[in-house]
């Protein structure tokens, strides 16, 4: 189903670079900056080179729209894509990100392939019920 190489290696360079930081609360709060640099970046690819917008207003469906149909009607409020130098940046802090989310599945004993095979699993099996 899921090929466990990527994840497993990246697991294991995660336990074997974190040096310094190996304190959950370490680990906690710096998953939580590098969380916040993604937004940080999406941000600045809006406010700073303008290569997207952000173009929010309310959800609009039309009545009688089933459940299932809903993905259709709704926006993720952007215009345009990120250009080449923000996707950079953006992809950047998503893998710090991810580093740190590897460093807390290793810290709890966790294999980061299983969590992301059980929350596929749960997508699959809820649909779009999954995070309503």
């Amino acid at each position: 189903m899921y090929d466990n190489t990527c994840c497993s290696d990246f697991q294991s360079a995660v336990d074997e670079y974190l040096i310094r930081h190996r304190s959950v609360l370490d680990i906690l709060t710096k998953y939580q900056e590098a969380s916040a640099r993604v937004n940080r970046a999406i941000a600045k690819a809006v406010t700073e080179c303008g290569c997207i917008q952000v173009a929010a207003a309310r959800q609009s469906v039309p009545e009688n729209t089933s459940y299932s149909e809903l993905k259709d009607h709704m926006s993720s409020h952007l215009v345009g894509e990120p250009c080449p130098q923000c996707q950079e940046v953006i992809a950047k802090e998503l893998g710090h990100s991810m580093f740190y989310l590897a460093a807390l599945c290793n810290l709890t004993g966790l294999s980061l392939h299983k969590v992301m095979q059980q929350e596929h699993s749960n997508v699959k099996m809820l649909g779009v019920f999954h995070l309503s």
